[in-house]
């Protein structure tokens, strides 16, 4: 089994709240960072979207703080596909912060829903096979085939 994608970040201090943590609203632009980078590692830039007349919006974001990320933080955005449909894609995102005994923590975990969308009209459009064999792929993802929960029967919503 190969490691998961993660992306490294380092919370510069303007994300940084009074609260002494990170804001929440953070973690999105993390999220989208860390796709673009994904998809990257996946070998299916967001350049190819456009030479193909594509684009991906996002349709749905989920937040959930677990535990709390400081300042200069060493943390990792960890990203795989959590589902995928026929127009539509989920990726899940875990931000991993090294807590004081050495162990990971996940101290957010976020999810976004992805729609491929056609520039010219900005409707639906089916997720090229290029992409769907990417986002399905086990070496990709990083995970043994069980561990995916990638089921090619799921819409993501």
């Amino acid at each position: 089994m190969t490691q998961p994608f993660s992306l490294g970040i380092v919370p510069r201090y303007a994300e940084v709240d009074q609260q002494g943590v990170v804001f929440n609203g953070h973690y999105l632009t993390w999220f989208d960072e860390a796709s673009t980078a994904f998809l990257d590692h996946l070998g299916v830039p967001l350049t190819d979207f456009t030479d193909w007349g594509l684009d991906v919006q996002v349709v749905h974001a989920e937040i959930d703080f677990l535990a709390p990320v400081r300042w200069r933080d060493g943390v990792r955005v960890e990203t795989r596909c959590a589902s995928i449909g026929t127009t539509s894609f989920a990726l899940q995102f875990d931000v991993q912060r090294r807590d004081a005994d050495g162990a990971d923590v996940i101290a957010v975990s976020g999810r976004n829903v992805y729609v491929v969308v056609s520039t010219d009209d900005w409707a639906k459009r089916e997720i090229p096979a290029r992409l769907r064999t990417a986002l399905t792929s086990v070496a990709g993802q990083g995970r043994n085939a069980r561990d995916t929960g990638i089921d090619e029967g799921t819409v993501a919503p």
